[in-house]
């Protein structure tokens, strides 16, 4: 079983090969380093890649691209910033980003991913196993910060892919759409902390769990195969016949189930942006743990 949009995904070696091509790589190809880590993890991305990262690529922060006007972390921001702040990362109308991060399972990469499409790109694709994959197959490496030109983005948003808090609200009032939580069980259950301080453990009622990582090979950090994949959403109970919703705790690792259901064939799911981070802080709405 191939996956029905191979376009979402390109392997280390397709990047290698047009970034060492003799004519200097494929003119329209951008690369983009999207790590982002947890501030419990004492790890900082934009340090990381200024010691180290695919050459010519620019550094993409989550936290930056995003809207600015709320305390939640990195929620979705209007078409005309996201468009300014790409456009000063040279990623254009006619560019063929590829997205990457340095944590390998590309939850971060895919939230980008999901990003663009939301706003009307499709050249984009992530790097399967990311950075610790390239690093591990001892591909080039530099410290050098490209100064990208300036590029026109137009968006075209399509925000079928996104649910807010109230659209998700109304979702649970008539039922039309499945909830897939990509947190692990504990965390899902409520008997694991969350790695940014909340009032509430828990899920959202009705809530199916498929933990990101099930998608992924443990040691390469890269995407199963699309039947194994498949396998993984059916186990869980999800029905890619239905409208789907992902969620988890801030709306990055979620892209990554995003990305997954896209790879098999599902292109309509909708990223609940505010996820676990918005929920429990409205202590009048409902949680379930187990």
């Amino acid at each position: 079983m191939d996956f029905a949009n191979p376009d979402a995904l390109v392997s280390t070696r397709w990047l290698a090969s047009h970034l060492e091509s003799p004519d200097g790589g494929v003119p329209e190809i951008s690369v983009v380093d999207a790590s982002f880590w947890l501030p419990v993890s004492q790890r900082h991305a934009h340090e990381e890649y200024l010691e180290g990262h695919i050459p010519g690529a620019v550094f993409l922060d989550i936290d930056d691209v995003a809207d600015q006007h709320t305390d939640l972390p990195h929620m979705l921001p209007a078409p005309e910033v996201f468009a300014d702040k790409v456009g000063r990362l040279g990623l254009g109308d006619d560019r063929h980003i590829v997205v990457y991060d340095n944590a390998g399972g590309a939850a971060a990469a895919a939230r980008v991913w999901w990003m663009f499409r939301l706003f009307g790109h499709r050249r984009v694709a992530v790097l399967n196993g990311g950075f610790p994959r390239w690093l591990r197959e001892r591909r080039p490496v530099s410290d050098v910060v490209p100064t990208p030109e300036f590029r026109i983005f137009t968006p075209r948003p399509d925000y079928g892919l996104r649910r807010t808090l109230d659209e998700v609200c109304a979702d649970m009032e008539s039922h039309p759409r499945q909830i897939l939580d990509a947190r692990s069980p504990g965390r899902f259950a409520g008997h694991e902390p969350e790695p940014r301080a909340v009032p509430r453990h828990g899920h959202i009622p009705g809530s199916i769990n498929v933990p990101f990582l099930d998608l992924l090979d443990r040691r390469e950090m890269t995407f199963l195969s699309a039947e194994t994949i498949a396998a993984r959403f059916a186990e869980a109970g999800c029905a890619l016949d239905q409208k789907l919703v992902v969620t988890c705790g801030s709306g990055v690792t979620s892209c990554l189930l995003a990305l997954g259901l896209y790879l098999i064939g599902k292109t309509d799911v909708a990223n609940y942006d505010g996820s676990w981070a918005e929920w429990t802080h409205h202590t009048e709405l409902p949680i379930e743990t187990a």
